[in-house]
């Protein structure tokens, strides 16, 4: 049994970024209030503006599916019945208590009275349960979170009651009811008739502290506070995400005072971080690791189904240099596929060195020579040629593929970097189209759970490119008694033998932690790192006077 007091305010979390259509200059209280010449006599009310950027645009707004929709702009209207909170503590939001049932499958909300949606209409166990039931029209598209693929039943039992039952018992149910998509609540006005919210929203209605109130496809979206908000109103008038997708022109922007904010993981390159810092006009903070950054090695390529061939890729890379390079320092090398701050990943792990003869030896021994006269390895004829996929769009990925071409040219690899739009490239993802691809665990609240989960749960990308793994059914059965195990201790020794076959079969490539920066007006205060990685950033910015 969960119970307690929800915190007054709504933390941060992800990123937000659009645009006004008016250029701001700076934070101080926006720039919407006439000049005046005598302000004792004529004081006015200036509309306080913050204005951040996204390289993307923000999407519809619907709560219930992924890109193009961000989560930046989903996790400022929506909200969850649980919040995630510091130390992976789980409180109450819209529901207000709950109980679990003895055999783990029966779980009861209590949910919070006098909530209302941005349009004034009434949240209760009725509207819950509406959602819940547009999200299960689409099960397979949110398998990925384990308690929707075992949910059995939903119901209202009263006004203020809900409950919802699943097929067998999975533990990390309540904690997945804290992430930021697809369990969260939409307004009844904001359904589409026939109910499949799939398919688009009629408008993004929801009970958070935030509205859209004026978007512009691919170039801005303005938020404004809700004004049937249950909670703590934010200390702003006004959030506005213009979208940049150029990291360059996103530093320019700030410098000439269009932007008030950068907050983001990859938003800008390290390098203008670094700098920006330096200037000492502006604050600056990272935050500590969110997640690890990783390189998926698809072993449905024939040549990386081979486990040598898989660990000359580790060992015919100097990781360290190329995240100091990269990053500037900023992120740490990682040697753990999950940081060892989130349960049940402190395991023993041996890292692969950085050793070039050594990763020539596991390519002779896989049967990949270098002929005579040629700088590429073949066998049978075919030349040892891969393709690298990378968002372009991200500050880091690019000059680490760049990296990783150079260097594996000195073992006789050919890779082939290919720069796609987000969409894109997760699209390929899932279709299993690719050889390697860049990737990051979810982080909180979402692991480790998970991050084993999508290793098992097809469609997603990451288990069809496992799946050539000789270990691979065996590794399912382990997530699926994990997940659904009660004994703490035997789930530990199962994530242990686990995460521990993940790190040996070298098909997923631990390489940095990636942080979450902030660089900030001066004039902008409360600028937090939520505990929920993707959660509500912006309601406590404040700008000091």
């Amino acid at each position: 049994m969960v119970a307690g007091k929800r915190k007054p305010m709504v933390l941060l979390a992800a990123a937000i970024m659009l645009l006004l259509s008016t250029a701001l200059a700076g934070c101080s209280n926006g720039g919407n209030a006439p000049e005046q010449k005598n302000a004792e006599a004529n004081e006015t009310s200036a509309e306080k503006v913050v204005t951040l950027s996204w390289p993307r645009d923000i999407g519809p707004m619907n709560p219930h599916v992924y890109n193009p929709s961000q989560l930046i702009g989903q996790s400022m209207i929506f909200e969850p019945l649980v919040d995630y909170e510091e130390g992976g503590k789980l409180e109450p939001a819209l529901a207000e208590s709950w109980t679990i049932s003895e055999d783990g499958k029966e779980y009861t909300f209590k949910i919070r009275e006098g909530v209302k949606f941005s349009d004034g209409s009434a949240f209760n166990a009725t509207i819950v349960k509406k959602n819940f039931d547009a999200i299960m029209k689409n099960v397979d598209n949110h398998s990925w979170l384990g308690f929707i693929a075992l949910l059995e039943k939903t119901e209202a039992v009263d006004e203020y009651t809900f409950k919802m039952n699943l097929k067998e018992a999975y533990y990390p149910t309540i904690q997945e009811l804290s992430v930021v998509r697809p369990v969260r609540f939409l307004g009844e006005a904001g359904f589409p008739d026939d109910g499949d919210t799939s398919k688009g929203v009629k408008a993004s209605i929801g009970t958070g502290p935030w509205m859209l109130s004026d978007y512009k496809t691919d170039e801005y979206a303005t938020f404004t506070r809700n004004p049937n908000y249950w909670g703590e109103q934010p200390k702003v008038d006004k959030i506005v995400i213009k979208i940049i997708p150029d990291g360059d022109t996103r530093v320019l922007a700030f410098e000439k005072g269009e932007l008030d904010l950068i907050y983001g993981e990859g938003i800008i390159s390290l390098d203008a971080y670094k700098q920006l810092e330096a200037s000492g006009e502006y604050e600056t903070k990272l935050s500590e690791p969110v997640a690890t950054r990783q390189l998926i090695l698809n072993t449905a390529n024939a040549a990386l189904a081979d486990l040598n061939v898989r660990l000359a890729l580790q060992a015919g890379f100097n990781k360290q240099a190329m995240v100091d390079g990269v990053t500037s320092g900023f992120e740490e090398k990682a040697d753990n596929l999950l940081s060892t701050n989130l349960p049940y990943t402190n395991i023993t792990v041996t890292p692969i060195p950085y050793d070039i003869e050594k990763a020539k030896s596991y390519l002779d021994e896989a049967g990949w020579k270098l002929p005579e006269g040629k700088t590429v390895r073949e066998k049978d004829g075919k030349p040892l040629e891969l393709e690298l996929i990378y968002e372009k769009a991200e500050q880091i990925q690019k000059p680490m593929a760049e990296t990783l071409q150079a260097e594996w040219a000195a073992i006789g690899i050919k890779l082939n970097i290919t720069g796609l739009d987000l969409t894109e490239q997760i699209k390929r993802f899932r279709a299993n189209d690719f050889d390697l691809n860049f990737f990051s665990n979810y982080g909180s609240p979402y692991d480790p759970h998970s991050f084993i989960q999508i290793t098992a749960e097809k469609g997603f990308g990451i288990a069809e490119a496992l799946a050539k793994l000789p270990m691979k059914a065996q590794l399912d059965q382990q997530i699926h008694d994990a997940l659904g195990s009660t004994d703490e201790k035997k789930r530990e020794e199962l994530y242990g033998s686990i995460l521990t076959t993940l790190q040996e079969q070298a098909a997923i490539v631990p390489i940095s932690y990636v942080k979450k920066m902030v660089v900030a007006n001066k004039k902008l205060g409360g600028v937090e790192f939520p505990a929920n990685r993707d959660a509500n950033a912006f309601s406590s910015l404040q700008i000091n006077e």
